[in-house]
Formats: C-alpha cells, sequence, structure tokens
C-alpha cells in the first residue's frame, strides 16, 4: 500500500505482537492494547512447529526463541507402558528446525523485545469500550479513555474474543469439545530430546514436551465434563488418577509432580467464524477467528502465519478491504485445514465416533498434515 496504514491490534499475545512487529517494519503505525498488566503468559510451554519457526526467521527472533528453548527434528510415539512404536523425522519449513518447544513466558519475552525494538507502543492493561467503523476509518475508545481513528483494527485477543462478540454477537461461540487439556512443567528426562506422544487403550493421550535443556512439560489430554473444574488442593492427584495407566517416562515425569502448583488445566474448544472473518475496517485473526484443538500442535503457528500474511497482504493491495478480502481468501482454506484434522485426530485419538469426512481427513494424518504445514503458507 502507498500510503502507510494506522493499525491497531486488539491483543498483545503471540499472533498480535507478530503482526505488530511486520507491520511497524514495514512503515505503517501500529499499537497494540492488551488486557493484561503485563505481556509475561499464562500457562507452562508451547510447540513451535516448523512453520511457525519460519514465521520467526522473517521477523528475525528465530534464532532467540531457539536459545530460549530446546529445538527437536524426530517425534516419538509410545504406547502406554512407554515403549517405543515410532521415531517419526519431522520435516522442516526452509532453513528452520523441525520444531522448538518454549516456555511459553520467554516467548512473549522475545516478541515483546521485538515490539519494542520496531517502536510499537503496548498499552497494557487496556480494552476496546468503543468503537465506531465509517467506512473509511474506525473510531476507537480504549478503557483508558484515549481516543483516536484507525484505518485499521485487528483482534488478535483470543478464543474468548471480546472483539469478536461486539462484532457477531453470540453466534461464534467457542464450542466446547468435552475433552480438557492438562499441563505442568517438570524436570527434562535425558531421554526425551523430542516431542514424545503416548497412547493407549484410554480415551487419554499423554504427551512430553522440552522446553529447555533442564525442563520439559506433561500434558494429558482427558475426557471431563463441561462444569469439572480440578480441586485446587489437589489437582496433581485428580492428574495422577488420569495417568495411572501410564508406564515409561510419562510416569517417571508424574511421579515429579508432587503439589498442585504449577498445574495448569483448559478445557478444549474451538471456534469457527463461518462468516468473513472481516466487519468493514474490523478483523479477526488467530483464535478469534478460527481456534483449534491442539492435536496438530498448529494454534499458535496459525495466528502467527496469519499476521505475516496480513501484514503483506496490506503492503501487496491498494486499498484495505482489497487486503482483506485477499487475506482472508489465502488463509481460510489452511486454517480450516488445520481445524478440521485436528479434531478428527481428536476423536481418533479417544475413541469417539467420526464422520466420514473426518475420515478422509484421518487419511492424511499427523505425518501427512506435516508435510502439508511446511509448504508456503
Amino acid at each position: 500500500m502507498a500510503t502507510p496504514l494506522r493499525v491497531l491490534v486488539h491483543g498483545g499475545g503471540i499472533g498480535g505482537l507478530t503482526l505488530a512487529v511486520a507491520l511497524a517494519r514495514s512503515g505503517h503505525t501500529v499499537e497494540v492494547a492488551e488486557l493484561r498488566g503485563e505481556l509475561d503468559a499464562l500457562g507452562v510451554g508451547i510447540i513451535q512447529p516448523s512453520n511457525a519457526l519460519h514465521v520467526m526467521g522473517e521477523l528475525g527472533v528465530l534464532d532467540a526463541c531457539v536459545a530460549a528453548g530446546f529445538a527437536w527434528e524426530v517425534l516419538t510415539i509410545c504406547d502406554q507402558a512407554g515403549a517405543t512404536l515410532a521415531k517419526i523425522p519431522q520435516p522442516r519449513m526452509g532453513d528452520a528446525p523441525a520444531g522448538n518447544g518454549i516456555p511459553r513466558p520467554e516467548l512473549a519475552r522475545v516478541l515483546g523485545e521485538a515490539t519494542s525494538a520496531a517502536g510499537v507502543p503496548i498499552r497494557l492493561g487496556t480494552t476496546i469500550t468503543e468503537l465506531t467503523d465509517d467506512g473509511t476509518g474506525v473510531e476507537v475508545t480504549l478503557s483508558d479513555g484515549s481516543r483516536a481513528r484507525w484505518d485499521l483494527v485487528v483482534g488478535f485477543d483470543g478464543i474468548g474474543s471480546p472483539l469478536r462478540t461486539r462484532l457477531y454477537g453470540d453466534r461464534f461461540a467457542p464450542e466446547y469439545t468435552g475433552f480438557a487439556n492438562w499441563r505442568v512443567t517438570v524436570p527434562r528426562l535425558p531421554e526425551v530430546q523430542g516431542v514424545v506422544v503416548s497412547t493407549g487403550r484410554t480415551s487419554t493421550k499423554a504427551l512430553l514436551t522440552p522446553i529447555t535443556d533442564e525442563l520439559m512439560y506433561l500434558a494429558a489430554v482427558t475426557a471431563e465434563e463441561e462444569d469439572f473444574r480440578p480441586d485446587p488442593a489437589r489437582a496433581h492427584e485428580q492428574l495422577k488418577e488420569r495417568l495411572a495407566a501410564f508406564g515409561g517416562p510419562v510416569a517417571e515425569a508424574l511421579a515429579a509432580v508432587t503439589s498442585p502448583d504449577g498445574v495448569v488445566y483448559s478445557r478444549i474448544s474451538q471456534v469457527t467464524v463461518e462468516e468473513p472473518w472481516h466487519v468493514g475496517r474490523v478483523v479477526l485473526a488467530g483464535d478469534a477467528a478460527h481456534a483449534s484443538t491442539p492435536n496438530l500442535a498448529q494454534g499458535a503457528a496459525m495466528a502467527v502465519e496469519d499476521a505475516l500474511v496480513l501484514a503483506r497482504s496490506l503492503d501487496a493491495a491498494d486499498d484495505v478491504p482489497t487486503a482483506l478480502a485477499a487475506w482472508e481468501e489465502r488463509r481460510r482454506a489452511r486454517a480450516m485445514f488445520v481445524q478440521n484434522l485436528s479434531r478428527a485426530l481428536l476423536k481418533e485419538e479417544t475413541g469417539s465416533p467420526t464422520t466420514p469426512e473426518e475420515d478422509e481427513l484421518l487419511k492424511v494424518g499427523m505425518p501427512g498434515a506435516a508435510h502439508v504445514l511446511v509448504e508456503p503458507y
């Protein structure tokens, strides 16, 4: 775009900061509004598959991500007893590693430093309270009382997106899948040199992911009633009850969980905005538009891909509406492939019934999807 834009990014998570950096480096004026009081991320660790790392390379922060995390090349599949069933080398996208595990706070730090270096202000503790789109710009009032006019407002504000509710009401609220994710950080076992997935005859799946030389996180996907919440005093015991059938490295990792401190529980939901992802000059991206189950470890990867492609689309088009249309046309099919295959894998891994369409997707499977997702985004 010949004239630099003024863009407000609503949400200072992984996708929002990626977009802010990419736009600022192209000469646009950008600000980030983040409801939290600090950028330090909640949770334990996160997997950066090769396509996400490729985006980090485009931002110039790949080396910083790898230095703060644990890069790996091979996915290991085990049975419930811990016996290795397969070791599957994962494909690379360009020069990026196949994967990287990283503590979420470290990734927030890396992206936060890149955002500051790009000259982008981050308004912490703020959210949108008023928004008026007149077709040529968007008048926005933030919760800190500031008012400004923007050429574009982008909602990277997560699965519970307030901006999505503002645009669409409750039509695309998160849909609970019947499963939940438990995660806790433990000392890394020497044999865990990459992601280790353990599955068996139950509906529970366990995962070990190295995030530094010293640390890894243990994750479990379990079937849970919608209103279930762990007991704060015995969450570690409840996790152990759910993983009692597992042996090998999962059992060894579980033995290190001796208190409820650090056990993170989250329900697995998905969001599908079936209408266009933008209304006028307000657009949703990442989990706000297309949150997936974690079975392909592609949620954050889709967000950073959304961000980089949106920045490039804005640079290439003559006007904002053309850019948004081109961006969504390019991104929707890929994001929906990830969401649909990820949900199908969740059902397969937990013994839930699948649809004929999901059966077709499962013929691609996780290894096949890894190859698809290292193709250009």
